[in-house]
This record gives C-alpha cells, structure tokens and sequence, in this order.
C-alpha cells in the first residue's frame, strides 16, 4: 500500500539544544484516522507543524502525495489542511469571506458550490453572514476545519481538535471525524485524550519526548499489550497476602477485602485455575470475583513508562 505521506529520520533540534523530534519514522496511507496520543510536550505538535512545512527539520525526508516537502512545497503543501489548536481567525470577518479567503491563499479558483458543501457538514452555513466575534468557541472551532477543508485537501491534521470543549461538543466533533474520513479525507489527530484516540483512531501512535514509540493498529494494539485483572473480594478482611499465595504477585487492597490477580488473557495458560486452588488451601473465603480488560489508557501508560526507562538505561 502506498503511503500519503511519509516520513524518514525526521529530527528537529532547537538552537537551544532541545531536541524535539528524534528520529521518527511514519508511513500514513489513505483510507485511515492516525491518533498521534502523548502527553503535553511529547512532539505532537512539532510533528505535525514539521509535515505541513512551518517549522524547518533538522535531519530526515518528508514527502506528501510523492511530493517532498522542502523541494516541492507548493505541490505538497496544497494536499494538506491543517486545524491548529489555538482559535486564529479574524474576529470581524464574515465566516463565508474568512473560509472563502484561505481557499484563495492555496491559489484555487473561486467555488461557492464547494465552499456551502463545507459550510453545511459543518453545521455553519446558517451562520455563514455572522462575523466571527459572535459565534461560539464551539463553533469558531468549526471555522477553523472549514478553513482547512477549503482547498480540498486529500489529508486533514487536527491538533488537539477537542482541547477546552465541553462532553457534548467533543462527540460532535468525533461524529464529524468520522464523516470526513468516509467522504475520503485521511485524517491525522493528535490528542491527549485517552478515550478520543480509543474512540474514532484506526491507528494509534504513541510519542513521548520527540521518539515514536510504536505505531500499530487500535484493536491489534490492545490484543497485544492488553492484561486482564482478576479481582477477588473476600469475605473477611485480610492482614496481609498469605506467604503461600507469594507466587502468584497478589495485591491487597487498602480495604483489605480485595486482591487482585494480573494475567494474560492470550497466554495458553493464565494460572487462574492454579491460583483458585491455591487460595482455598489457604483457607480464604471469597464473596465474589469479575474481570477487568485493560484499557488503552493503562498499554499507553505503560508504553511510556517503557520508552522512558529504555531512554534513561540508554543515556547512563
């Protein structure tokens, strides 16, 4: 499958010393949403502002469409929208003249057809007279996609699309993610927002201070790195873990009526059965059990605990 974009020993290094991006390697293809998930100042942003040509590489290829970056901007550029965090349109413009005006910036001809298409997926065209100052953070967010989708990009990044909106707001959002992927829009987000990668990803990429620490599918992603927990409430209050159960790396809850057992679910042999035998042996009474699938949340928490400590063990 050819890749939209893609991108070869990307670096960037500040004139302060800070390196931002470390060596990232991503192949993006059609068809698919890309989460980029990491926490505040990963390189997230660094990133996305490196592909779209606002912020000068230090080492490493970039191409857009079989377009490279610095040697064909223009041509490369032209495929790509981009939504940045922050609200930045003219606040006494009209919202039709401010969408209307970007498309002119890419050098397309004047579309009107095009220009309401966009305005109405995105619920905006009744609002299309009103100026910018009187619309709702909401809704000038949506002004800010409109404006990217202009030129009729084939890619769309989205960076923190979601970030200070409210739970209703940020729904809609997913759903309209959602529509511009099936009306053929790549769509690359960056969140930090566990369940909104979890949410409306295909693919999911961990960052954590500038090194992409894995890209793989949402569902293989967490078939692969998921535990399961088996949580075990007792019928009375327990002390301590009992010396004959120290195999099996039970942890007491600060009630001391639980414990809970890790294990793989995809092992051949999970040692539930084992550990069940164990216990009674132990003479411990249980009152209930039920099982926990771990989240996305936990294999991403653990795949930057992960990349941090190999960071450290490689920097001693």
């Amino acid at each position: 499958m050819t890749a939209i974009i893609s991108i070869k020993g990307l670096e960037k290094t500040y004139a302060d010393g800070f390196e931002a991006l470390k060596g990232v390697d991503l192949d993006i293809h059609e068809g698919e949403i890309l989460a980029l998930l990491g926490p505040n100042g990963a390189g997230k942003t660094t990133l996305i502002s490196t592909v779209c040509g606002l912020v000068t590489p230090s080492a490493g290829q970039i191409s857009v469409g079989g377009h490279d970056i610095a040697s064909e901007f223009r041509a490369a550029r032209s495929l790509i929208g981009l939504v940045p965090q922050e609200i930045t349109i003219e606040p006494f413009e009209k919202v039709i003249n401010t969408v209307r005006f970007s498309r002119g910036l890419f050098g397309k001809r004047r579309d009107d057809a095009h220009i309401e298409k966009v305005l109405r997926s995105l619920s905006l065209w009744e609002k299309r007279n009103n100026r910018n100052q009187e619309l709702s953070g909401g809704m000038k967010r949506r002004v800010l996609i409109a404006k990217a989708l202009s030129h009729e990009p084939r890619v769309l990044f989205l960076d923190e699309p979601t970030a200070g909106v409210d739970v209703t707001l940020r729904r809609e959002m997913w759903e309209l993610v959602r529509q511009l992927r099936a009306d053929g829009v790549i769509i690359i987000l960056t969140t930090h927002y566990i369940e909104e990668a979890e949410e409306m990803a295909d693919r999911i990429g961990v960052i954590d201070h500038g090194r992409l620490l894995l890209v793989e599918e949402k569902q293989k992603l967490l078939h692969q790195l998921g535990r399961k927990e088996l949580l075990l409430e007792l019928a009375e209050p327990l002390d301590e873990v009992p010396g004959s159960l120290a195999e099996y790396d039970l942890e007491l809850s600060d009630d001391r009526l639980h414990l809970t057992y890790e294990f793989d679910a995809h092992a051949e042999r999970t040692g539930m059965t084992r550990l069940m035998g164990a216990i009674s042996e132990a003479g411990l009474s249980l009152k209930d059990l039920s099982t926990r699938q771990s989240s996305l949340e936990d294999v991403f928490l653990k795949l930057v605990q992960d990349g941090r400590a190999t960071a450290e063990e490689g920097a001693e």
